[in-house]
């Protein structure tokens, strides 16, 4: 077997390794059969949101248990097929297999990578709020091309993005805006990118072709689910109802209802106003919830995104992550000190690695200090 391709067995193994650590696979099939019991029970959609629990999670056990088999069953199979290929000079045969191993170590990386996300809520769908930080116009633009990599980032994967408010800049771009992205996992892979971002370019604005330095921040939350129960008293909530206005456009407001939810005990405001009263009232009230959730969420994890630990202004000193396009063209993660000079690509919605990294970093518990100390 070539250098080249034992490498590339041994990639698949260590991941092998790694998923059945992670799924703890001893124990995998005996949950999985007291999951199939479970749901065989002649009362169990007598409580249908505890059924649809149930059935989730059985199929997410399905999902990785299936996953690892076949990625085991094909790292035997194609080792094999290299071997009998070698023995019988079948050089097609082998070039084939070799193939269908690079394939495989693609797709071991990713169930690999998929199996970090085991926290409390990470399955869940999420909210994810944009706001313009320090400097003008310039971060406005910047927060609206921030809205547009994570929009193109959910579309890639399928994902379904609901605006849920917007507020348009004075002269371009974005002063604030809200969503609400559904999918298995948005919340575990969106939870990474919450912090400030950093934008390093040649201003389209001002005259010159001097630098500018915009800052943008962006809060992730998840969904609460009906399993999750979030107490909110009417004595600590204010509930306004105004008239809302925008620069106009495909997602101008044409009611006059949208509704602003202030929680006294936190200070947390949230708006919605793009539906109905009725219905802004139930989705500020759902992102009120999801706030406070996050919030209990940082309370009890260690290994939760630093990013929600301290934070500070949308401006110097607070980033997560630089974008440079002039003089030069990086992105670079100030946790994790993950990068590519690839920046059309990230601002395209390329966010994978930078998410595998920084979920990386939180399962190994370390802080951004230790992170850039070891590198």
């Amino acid at each position: 077997m070539r250098a080249e391709t034992q490498q590339t067995v041994d990639a698949i193994r260590k991941s092998l390794a790694l998923l059945a650590q992670r799924l703890d696979w001893e124990t995998a099939p005996h949950r999985l059969e007291e999951f199939n019991a479970l749901i065989e029970q002649p009362d169990l959609w007598n409580d249908p949101a505890r059924a649809q629990k149930l059935m989730r999670e059985r199929q997410t056990l399905m999902d990785q248990v299936n996953g690892y088999k076949l990625i085991e069953s094909g790292l035997t199979d194609n080792v094999g097929l290299i071997e009998l290929g070698e023995a019988e000079g079948e050089d097609a045969l082998v070039a084939e297999a070799e193939a269908a191993l690079k394939a495989l170590m693609e797709t071991a990386a990713q169930k690999e990578l998929e199996a970090l996300l085991n926290g409390e809520a990470d399955a869940n769908d999420t909210f994810l709020e944009i706001n313009a930080g320090a400097g003008g116009t310039e971060s406005q633009d910047w927060a609206e091309m921030l809205a547009r990599m994570y929009t193109r980032w959910a579309e890639r994967r399928g994902f379904t993005v609901e605006m849920l408010s917007e507020e348009a800049g004075q002269e371009a771009g974005l002063k604030s805006v809200a969503y609400k992205i559904t999918g298995h996992n948005a919340y575990g892979w969106l939870k990474t990118e919450s912090g400030v971002h950093r934008l390093v370019r040649i201003s389209p604005f001002g005259s010159g072709d001097k630098r500018q330095t915009s800052f943008a921040s962006v809060w992730v939350y998840p969904v609460v689910d009906d399993n999750i129960d979030i107490e909110v008293q009417d004595k600590d909530i204010r509930i306004d109802t105004f008239r809302s206005s925008g620069a106009g456009g495909q997602h101008v407001n044409k009611t006059d209802s949208a509704v602003r939810i202030t929680h006294f005990p936190t200070g947390i405001v949230v708006t919605s106003s793009l539906k109905s009263q009725h219905q802004n009232r139930e989705i500020a009230m759902n992102a009120l919830k999801a706030r406070l959730y996050q919030m209990e969420l940082d309370k009890r994890s260690a290994a939760i995104n630093e990013a929600h630990e301290s934070k500070g202004d949308a401006g110097w000193g607070n980033q997560i992550r630089s974008y440079v396009l002039q003089p030069y063209q990086m992105v670079k993660d100030l946790r994790t000190n993950h990068e590519t000079s690839d920046t059309q690509g990230v601002l395209d919605g390329d966010l994978d690695g930078f998410m595998a990294a920084t979920l990386a970093l939180d399962v190994a518990g370390k802080s951004r200090a230790e992170a850039n100390a070891a590198d």
